[in-house]
């Protein structure tokens, strides 16, 4: 989520609100230490700074997340690339990169992306 917002070097407040909310009323969640989102959010701006970074994050991300799990962290992608209304070049390209490195079928991935943007419609 932390990377999809800050793809393109700008993470809007409603991505940021987007990220708190899923964090604190996601089941998910449950157990997860709040502390650590500013720890995790430090990793990612790090990672994106060096050259292999984006391997290396999407390594800790397969070591880390279990297979089960590879959806569910694709969807929250998704609604936090959705939540300011604007989908730009980077956000996508990022989201493609996850689909990928998830393994995430393209079926189930354009279900995902659809949810997500019938979510963050606006008049």
């Amino acid at each position: 989520m932390i990377a999809v917002s800050a793809s393109d070097e700008d993470m809007r407040t409603a991505e940021l609100i987007k990220i708190q909310s899923q964090v604190n009323n996601l089941p998910i969640f449950g157990d997860y230490d709040l502390d650590r989102l500013n720890v995790m959010s430090q990793l990612v701006f790090d990672l994106f700074e060096q050259e292999d970074g984006l391997d290396a994050l999407f390594g800790l991300l397969r070591d880390n997340l279990p297979d089960k799990l590879n959806e569910t962290a694709y969807a929250l992608s998704c609604d936090v690339a959705a939540a300011d209304g604007n989908l730009n070049d980077s956000e996508l390209r990022l989201l493609e990169e996850i689909r990928y490195e998830l393994n995430i079928d393209r079926l189930h991935a354009a279900a995902i992306e659809r949810g997500a943007r019938a979510r963050h419609l606006t008049l």
